[in-house]
């Protein structure tokens, strides 16, 4: 899903918005996001997961078309964790008449 689609959905989910405002809605929230991470700041989204910003140490690694060694400088990373409500939709139980097949 692009971000064009998203913003197609909130202006068809969200009534009395126009397309405009729903862009405009949905680019801030990219926007927030983006400034919280940058930032260092955990950005917590209940029912769905956390975006974590962790440090990275410089290390040496491998190019994998010369196979020669070279460094990997220090950076920052996000990492995203799912919250259990995801995962759970993610990996629905299974029924309990599929485990007798």
């Amino acid at each position: 899903m692009t971000k064009a689609e998203i913003i197609d959905r909130v202006y068809d989910e969200v009534g009395g918005l126009s397309k405009k405002e729903a862009a405009e809605l949905v680019e801030s929230f990219f926007d927030i996001m983006k400034e919280e991470l940058a930032q260092g700041r955990l950005v917590k989204l209940s029912g769905y997961g956390n975006f974590i910003v962790r440090d990275k140490e410089r290390r040496m690694g491998l190019n994998p078309r010369t196979k020669q060694p070279h460094p990997i400088k220090a950076r920052r990373v996000v990492r995203f964790k799912y919250s259990q409500i995801l995962k759970s939709i993610l990996n629905p139980p299974e029924k309990a008449n599929s485990k007798q097949e």
